[in-house]
């Protein structure tokens, strides 16, 4: 960290009507800093200690403004645990309920690793249930936490290793290591670990500018990250006559299964993900009588738990991925969908607020009954031996064979990463086995091309 002798003090300043009025003031290296006391004596002796501090030639930290040796006691005293509480504290209020609750979930999985060498809670699943669902769940600070748990908090409390010690790498590897692991040791899924590797450098950051770090202690460490396969696997992607039996068969269900139809395809049909598609209203659909309809997306819907949002719901409504929070995305839809809709809407109506799609009693619909209804579908649908593969194995990878058809279809890349809400860039490094097809197909056109325009010999004339 940055550290300066160029201390200087300003007189005691008073600012009557407030709590704390007598404010300490002081610049390091030109840098502002400030403490208020309720008292003049108090803020009196705060200065005449900081003045002994600098006059005695103890550097002073420039971000903080602390001298040196109460920014190390600081680091002594401040534990793992209290930063990654003060860590929520800080977010909390700006954060979805989504994000909260995988921040929690992450640090519910990294601080047990975070304690005095030797020391061991003697039930890990009390503990990660406290951490994940008190510690590090701002809303549940409402309540005291049960006695089970209170103990287990208690035990991390006074376990957990001061701050400072995340700079030594052999720490900071205890910490990913732990992220990489489930609770019952295996292997966590690679975007998992990645998800929780990506909180614990956040809440390093937030170490970094309460001063504790003059750089995050993450960034020199060494880490052999898991391997994620970002590239739509070909074997996963239905093809349009599959797609085709695959709705049938969601239609000759009984029950909720004719209502899933237009579900599915719009999935399908406009690449749209599950949660754009638990959203979408009859205002967003423009359907006419003949040719080419328009959705126009404005997000999506996620659960996020009760336990996690400010107003108790389940639910939350989202802008769309990566977008402003008005921002919309419009999508063309060809004619046999547009139908579809058509004959969805005049048969089953809409929810109160518009939306197209809703449970039995009116509410959102839920991943694990539609995912039922496609679960019951392939059977119906596929071959045996297609239903032991890979292929559309989930709901979602009718957006992968929507996306897929478009780019087969020689549409510009560009084009289809707007309509599927995606990147350019995202688009290439997903879809490239797609693209490289596609890329086959223009070489054998660009070819023949060139055979057309080849001279002739001398010899092959008149």
């Amino acid at each position: 960290m940055a550290m300066s002798y160029r201390v200087r003090f300003w007189d005691i300043r008073e600012r009557p009507g407030r709590r704390k009025s007598f404010e300490v003031r002081w610049t390091v290296n030109t840098r502002e800093k400030s403490e208020s006391f309720a008292t003049k004596g108090l803020a009196e002796s705060r200065r005449s200690k900081l003045m002994t501090m600098a006059r005695e030639g103890e550097p002073f930290d420039e971000r903080t403004g602390l001298p040196a040796s109460e920014l190390r006691a600081i680091k002594q005293k401040i534990t793992w645990y209290q930063h990654a509480r003060d860590y929520i504290d800080q977010r909390w209020d700006r954060t979805p309920g989504g994000t909260r609750r995988t921040m929690a979930d992450a640090l519910a999985t990294i601080t047990p690793a975070l304690v005095e060498p030797g020391a061991q809670h003697p039930e890990p699943r009390v503990l990660r249930r406290a951490l994940y669902s008190w510690a590090f769940n701002k809303k549940a600070w409402q309540s005291p936490p049960p006695e089970e748990w209170r103990k287990a908090l208690a035990w991390i409390e006074q376990r957990s290793l001061p701050i400072g010690r995340m700079e030594d790498a052999i720490v900071l590897r205890q910490a990913l290591d732990a992220l990489s692991l489930k609770l019952d040791g295996k292997p966590a899924a690679a975007k998992t670990a990645l998800r929780k590797k990506a909180a614990l450098s956040d809440i390093l950051s937030m170490a970094v500018e309460k001063g504790y770090f003059t750089a995050n202690p993450l960034h020199g460490v060494r880490w052999q990250k898991p391997y994620v396969a970002e590239e739509v696997d070909p074997e996963c992607v239905p093809n349009p006559h599959q797609v085709s039996l695959l709705l049938e068969a969601v239609r000759e269900q009984g029950g909720r299964g004719p209502h899933l139809e237009a579900f599915f395809g719009c999935m399908y049909y406009a690449a749209m993900r599950p949660a754009e598609v638990i959203r979408l209203e009859r205002a967003q659909c423009r359907l006419p009588d003949r040719g080419w309809g328009l959705l126009t997306l404005r997000g999506g819907v996620v659960l996020a738990g009760k336990e996690w949002t400010d107003d108790g719901t389940a639910h939350e409504v989202h802008p769309l991925k990566k977008r402003a929070l008005k921002e919309t995305r419009p999508v063309p839809i060809p004619p046999v969908f547009v139908t579809m809709i058509r004959e969805h809407i005049d048969r089953y109506g809409t929810a109160p607020d518009g939306r197209l799609f809703r449970s039995g009693a009116g509410l959102y619909v839920q991943s694990a009954a539609y995912g039922k209804t496609w679960t019951k579908a392939r059977g119906m649908a596929l071959t045996e031996e297609e239903q032991s593969s890979l292929v559309a194995k989930r709901p979602y990878d009718l957006r992968h064979a929507g996306i897929s058809f478009w780019l087969h279809s020689g549409v510009d890349p560009a084009e289809c990463a707007r309509r599927a809400g995606q990147s350019i860039e995202v688009m290439f490094r997903v879809y490239a086995k797609v693209l490289a097809n596609g890329q086959e197909r223009a070489n054998q056109r660009i070819e023949e091309a060139m055979k057309q325009w080849k001279p002739t010999s001398p010899g092959a004339q008149g």
